[in-house]
């Protein structure tokens, strides 16, 4: 299922800062940045529970915010785009 996950982090300390680059980097290794706090993830469910297990550990809940959005496995027909930057298919070759 392709698994929107979207985070908000106070970085006006270094803690929140460290935090920012923890989320990022763990999100980084499970999904595709489509924006500056926003990955798309292709996840089963166990994939997304630990995941968001993880997510959780790091986070603030007082300072910061995480948002999963779950679309499904038919997510090619909800998604649009529109804008610079180009598409891709999140189950498609990504080439390095």
């Amino acid at each position: 299922m392709l698994v929107v996950i979207t985070y908000d982090v106070n970085t006006e300390t270094a803690a929140g800062r460290k935090r920012l680059r923890q989320i990022a980097k763990l999100c980084v290794g499970h999904g595709q940045r489509v924006q500056n706090s926003v990955f798309e993830c292709v996840l089963d469910a166990a994939q997304c529970r630990a995941l968001q297990a993880k997510l959780l550990t790091i986070m603030d809940e007082s300072a910061d915010s995480l948002r999963f959005y779950y679309l499904g496995n038919n997510y090619d027909t909800k998604i649009q785009h529109f804008g610079c930057k180009s598409g891709y298919e999140p189950e498609g070759i990504l080439m390095v």
